[in-house]
């Protein structure tokens, strides 16, 4: 197997709100962190990122300051919208792009407008990488077959990772932390984005 470098520049978007971006942005933050240094640049007005890691662990920026930051690795969390410029910035400088989606057919198909933006700036960058992850997918559940032929329908691949829903994610945004800094209860949290990570380097 051929390994990749993981994303210095990593953009979470999704087009619509509720799809658990800002949870996922957080921890992939913390897992690459671990990895090497890393920063997390907040770009959703709700400033939801900045406010969930308060209790630090990984820098948070916001503003001006989320362009200029000098780290191995750079994710951010961007907002609900494909029009916001600044997640049309991050989508034209970023390496790759994860798209977290619902395990519902009928949110992944919400995303249509998303991945055709994707695909353009794929054609006019190609070593742009990007990829589906289906989230908050409730645990001990597997893919209906309906969510599995939705996500062929697209012209991104989806990871073979899932992210689950878990009740320890709550947990640590009470706490101003990650699961990476919660001890054995959120092993199979962790198990979940590391899985992710590794993913996205193969």
């Amino acid at each position: 197997m051929t390994w990749r470098a993981l994303p210095r520049r990593l953009a979470v978007l999704n087009a619509k709100g509720g799809t658990g971006k800002t949870t996922l942005a957080v921890q992939l933050a913390a897992g690459l962190a671990r990895r090497g240094p890393t920063a997390l640049g907040d770009l959703d007005p709700q400033g939801s990122a900045a406010q969930w890691l308060r209790a630090g662990g990984v820098p948070v920026h916001d503003g001006e300051a989320v362009w200029r930051v000098d780290a191995a690795h750079l994710v951010w969390d961007c907002p609900p919208s494909v029009e916001h410029p600044a997640a049309q910035r991050a989508l034209r400088e970023a390496d790759a792009v994860l798209v977290p989606v619902l395990p519902s057919p009928l949110d992944l198909w919400a995303s249509w407008r998303l991945v055709e933006a994707i695909r353009a700036e794929q054609a006019r960058r190609a070593a742009l990488r990007a990829w589906l992850v289906v989230n908050q997918l409730e645990p001990g559940s597997a893919l209906s077959a309906a969510m599995h032929e939705a996500l062929r329908e697209f012209e991104l691949p989806a990871l073979r990772a899932v992210v689950r829903r878990r009740a320890v994610y709550r947990s640590a945004a009470l706490q101003g932390v990650s699961v990476y800094d919660l001890g054995p209860r959120a092993a199979a949290a962790v198990a979940d984005i590391e899985a992710v990570i590794e993913e996205m380097q193969a």
